[in-house]
C-alpha cells in the first residue's frame, strides 16, 4: 500500500502498472479512466452518503460572501480536485467571478491553514455536513485542528458546493476480472467486519461500499463539459 504524492501521481501509477487497485477521488477517476481504461466497481458510503460537497471558506474578519471573492486571492486545492477545484470553477463561472490571484495549495489541510493565516482571501475544499461525537465539524477544517484548535471559530463556511458521487474503488483494466470480483467481494465482506469497519472509519471515514459503475460519474464529466475542458487538459 503506497500513498501517492498528488491525484495526477495516482493516475499515471496506474498507466505504469505500479497500481493495481486503489481508491481515488472523482476527477482523479475520469481521468485515469479516459487516459488508461481504469474501472471503477465500487463506490465508498460514508456517514451512511453515497456522495459529498466541496465547500468555500474564508476567515471570520474577512469576506462575507462568495460574490466578494472577485478580486480576491483564492487557494484550490489541485487541478484534479474535485472538490478543492471543479466545484469552485463551476460556481465561479456561473457567477461570473474572478479571483485577482488563486494558488493550488496540493492539499485540503494546506487551504485551510492558508486560510487560517490570512495568506489567502477564500479557499476550497472538501465538505461533510457530520460532525463527530464531540459536536466538531467533520469537513477539511477537521485536518488542522490539533495544530489550530479554534479553527472552526476562525474559518467559516460561505457556500457549499455539489453534491458529486463519492470516491470509486478502481482497478487497473487488464487486473483478470475473476480477481477483480474476489478483490470486491472481500472489500464489502471486509467492512462490515468490526476490525474491517474500525480500519476503513480510520482510513478514510469509510463506513461501506456500494457496487458502482462508469455511468456514476457523468455528473463529473457534464462539469467539465460546462467549464469547456477535458479531463486530458489535466493530466
Amino acid at each position: 500500500m503506497q500513498v501517492p504524492v498528488s491525484y495526477i501521481a495516482l493516475v499515471e501509477a496506474f498507466g505504469t502498472k505500479r497500481a493495481d487497485v486503489g481508491i481515488v477521488n472523482t476527477f482523479g477517476y475520469i481521468l485515469a479512466h479516459e487516459k488508461y481504461g481504469v474501472t471503477a466497481r465500487l463506490r465508498i458510503i460514508s456517514f451512511g452518503r453515497n456522495h459529498y460537497f466541496g465547500q468555500i471558506i474564508a476567515h471570520k474578519d474577512g469576506i462575507k460572501n462568495v460574490k466578494d471573492i472577485a478580486g480576491k486571492k483564492f487557494a484550490f486545492v489541485d487541478p484534479a480536485s474535485s472538490s478543492g477545484y471543479l466545484l469552485a470553477a463551476q460556481l465561479f463561472k456561473e457567477r461570473n467571478l474572478k479571483p485577482k490571484e488563486f494558488v493550488f495549495a496540493g492539499r485540503h489541510d494546506s487551504v485551510v491553514s492558508m486560510v487560517y493565516q490570512k495568506q489567502v482571501d477564500a479557499g476550497a475544499t472538501f465538505h461533510v455536513p457530520e460532525k463527530n461525537d464531540k459536536g466538531q465539524a467533520m469537513d477539511a477544517r477537521r485536518l488542522v485542528r490539533a495544530q489550530y484548535p479554534d479553527v472552526e471559530e476562525k474559518v467559516v463556511i460561505l457556500e457549499k458546493t455539489g453534491p458529486i458521487p463519492n470516491d470509486p474503488v478502481i482497478f487497473r483494466k487488464d487486473i483478470p476480472i475473476e480477481l477483480q470480483n474476489k478483490i470486491v467481494e472481500l472489500l464489502k465482506t471486509f467492512v462490515k467486519s468490526e476490525e474491517g469497519l474500525r480500519t476503513f472509519k480510520a482510513l478514510f471515514n469509510v463506513t461501506d461500499f456500494e457496487i458502482a459503475n462508469d455511468n456514476d460519474y457523468e455528473k463529473v464529466r457534464s462539469i467539465l463539459k460546462d467549464l469547456g475542458r477535458e479531463a486530458q487538459d489535466f493530466l
